[in-house]
């Protein structure tokens, strides 16, 4: 799930719902190790897209409120946030305060747009589970971790919530419809 290109596709995907957009909030975690990957990718599409990103690092729920008046401030269009598992701790926070601001966001998990969020692009969560699980049984039998192959995940999964579109009054592109996996009505 460590895939730092995802947050790319994320944002992306992101614009191609907003084509205006041009300032993004950034919520991320910037002290855990798979952060910086996924904002340097994310630097590079947003380069490439013209959008400009205002990153805020979150460490508790407490910088939240803050991170959403800066981006108030700076005129954000949108939300991304980055999957550091701390962040997912705070889930339904952020999307109370993605509500409250009319922020449309794009999230790494699924279950944030089963709580209602608006997108979420994400690697295919029960083939790796499949695959850990072959990595157990491959260590318990006795093979070396270092021995195995890292595997960087093929499948992936796209989901809209077209109930947070309504609330947020937009229009989700048929284009984009197209490519989702489900839409959540």
């Amino acid at each position: 799930m460590m895939s730092p290109g995802l947050a790319a596709k994320r944002l992306e995907l992101l614009k191609e719902v907003l084509p205006r957009l041009s300032r993004a909030l950034v919520l991320s975690d910037l002290g855990d190790s798979i952060a910086a990957p996924q904002l340097k990718e994310l630097e590079h599409a947003a380069h490439s897209l013209g959008v400009n990103l205002l990153v805020r690092d979150i460490r508790t729920a407490d910088d939240l409120p803050a991170a959403f008046d800066a981006g108030a401030k700076a005129h954000a269009e949108g939300l991304l946030t980055t999957a550091e598992t701390r962040l997912s701790v705070y889930r339904d926070r952020v999307l109370e305060l993605a509500a409250r601001h009319r922020l449309p966001g794009m999230y790494p998990y699924r279950g944030w747009v089963d709580a209602g969020g608006l997108m979420a692009f994400i690697s295919y969560t029960p083939k790796l589970q499949a695959r850990t699980a072959f990595y157990v049984d491959r260590i318990l039998k006795g093979a070396k971790p270092a021995d195995l192959p890292i595997e960087q995940p093929t499948k992936f999964e796209f989901v809209i919530n077209l109930k947070t579109a309504k609330a947020l009054g937009l229009t989700i592109p048929p284009s984009v419809l197209q490519r989702a996996d489900q839409v959540i009505e």
